[in-house]
């Protein structure tokens, strides 16, 4: 039963990600502009990291979405959603007035527009998947399956097999 809905997990987490990156991809001013918005950072590194964090999603996306390196993809997600929690939580207590910027778009928003409350609830959603994943990253059809050893049996199987040949 398990191995279903953490194949589902991982698939979802998979989606997350590329729809986040693939968008963000295709809109590298948007990107600049909602990275630039946290005002966390250095202006001169703000590009950079509007370059790479698409990049990165997109590769966790499809790391996830074949099933490699999951348990890795995972913690990588954790800890990305982590960094976003904490940007968007330093934003709010800071009265940043912006939109995050999670699914392309972002950057300065007009005062009362922000949903950081929402946002939060959804990354810690987000990351609730990649912990599923960490503590149990084995899931139906996946590379990580076809890579893996075959699960040395029990000595009770053993035996039941055995009986099962010589009966």
């Amino acid at each position: 039963m398990l191995d279903p809905v953490g194949t589902l997990v991982r698939l979802v987490l998979a989606a997350i990600w590329l729809v986040s990156g693939t968008l963000k991809l295709f809109d590298r001013f948007g990107t600049v502009v909602a990275v630039g918005a946290y005002d966390v950072m250095p202006d001169r590194v703000v590009p950079v990291v509007a370059s790479v964090l698409p990049l990165l999603e997109i590769a966790l996306g499809v790391l996830l979405l074949v099933g490699a390196g999951t348990r890795a993809a995972a913690v990588v997600s954790a800890v990305l959603q982590i960094v976003f929690i904490g940007g968007l939580a330093q934003a709010w207590i800071r009265g940043l007035s912006i939109d995050c910027g999670c699914f392309g778009g972002g950057g300065p928003v007009a005062p009362g527009e922000t949903e950081y409350g929402l946002e939060l609830v959804r990354d810690l959603g987000f990351l609730a998947l990649a912990g599923w994943m960490i503590v149990r990253p084995r899931t139906l059809v996946s590379l990580d399956a076809l890579w893996a050893p075959a699960a040395p049996r029990d000595d009770a199987q053993r035996e039941r097999n055995d009986m099962e040949r010589v009966g």
